[in-house]
């Protein structure tokens, strides 16, 4: 799980991150940080699409090559 420090980090660069919520590329969630609570995790996406996420998926930086959540 992502920790509130982690997310705070996020939220106040504003950088782009990639929730790989399985295998399947085409399934990351790419945006910004907006909000988070004990289980959720708020991103906005590019369209401007808020999107409520499980704090448990891998979130990592949106430019650094996508890591497998089985590894």
């Amino acid at each position: 799980m992502i920790t509130d420090e982690q997310l705070n980090n996020y939220r106040l660069s504003g950088e782009m991150v990639r929730v790989v919520r399985d295998s399947l590329e085409e399934n990351d969630v790419k945006g910004i940080v907006v909000a988070w609570d004990d289980n959720h995790v708020l991103i906005r996406r590019r369209n401007r699409k808020v999107v409520k996420l499980d704090r448990n998926y891998l979130f990592q930086p949106a430019d650094e090559p996508r890591k497998n959540p089985e590894a």
